[in-house]
């Protein structure tokens, strides 16, 4: 009971900053990040998780940056595989290297998040449970010809999260 209650607040909290996000920011300034937080875009991920080994996708937010070229981009990832279905709600914050958008630019960061895990233990011993995980990443990204964005990414788990993911991704404006 107490996991359903977690994961249906964490879910009205998402949608609680998702409904009073700042109206589409779809143009990019000059660096192409934009230089406040706001809603910038919003992408598809996939990708592989070790321990659990699981396949995993997702949906991640660009909320611009809130210091100089660190961006808020929380994710929501669900991992399907390994007998368990991990729901991984997901906000991370980044430090790009680099200004210039239209070149591979490596970054480094971390998050916190709330996974919820569904075990399949048989036809009548199924359980759950929720905990609050941390993780650090690391990617390269690479602004496209028309806007958008491509990233390759790998987290490790430091608590209560999969040991590790490996992502791509892509992010629309």
């Amino acid at each position: 009971m107490r996991s359903k209650a977690s994961l249906g607040i964490a879910a009205l909290t998402l949608g609680i900053a998702l409904a009073f996000a700042p109206h589409a920011a779809f143009g990019q300034d000059d660096a192409g990040s934009g230089d406040d937080l706001g809603f910038r875009g919003w992408g598809p991920r996939v990708g592989l998780t070790v321990d659990p080994d699981q396949v995993h996708v997702g949906l991640h937010l660009d909320y611009g940056v809130f210091g100089p070229r660190v961006r808020f981009q929380p994710n929501i990832e669900a991992g399907f595989g390994d007998d368990i279905t991990l729901v991984a709600f997901n906000f991370e914050a980044a430090y790009r290297f680099r200004d210039r958008w239209d070149a591979w630019t490596p970054y480094l960061g971390g998050g916190i998040g709330l996974n919820w895990v569904h075990f399949d233990a048989g036809p009548f011993n199924d359980e759950s449970d929720t905990d609050f995980g941390a993780s650090l990443l690391g990617g390269i990204e690479r602004g496209l010809s028309n806007g958008n964005r491509f990233f390759v990414e790998a987290k490790l788990g430091l608590a209560d999260s999969p040991d590790a993911k490996f992502t791509v991704g892509w992010t629309f404006y």
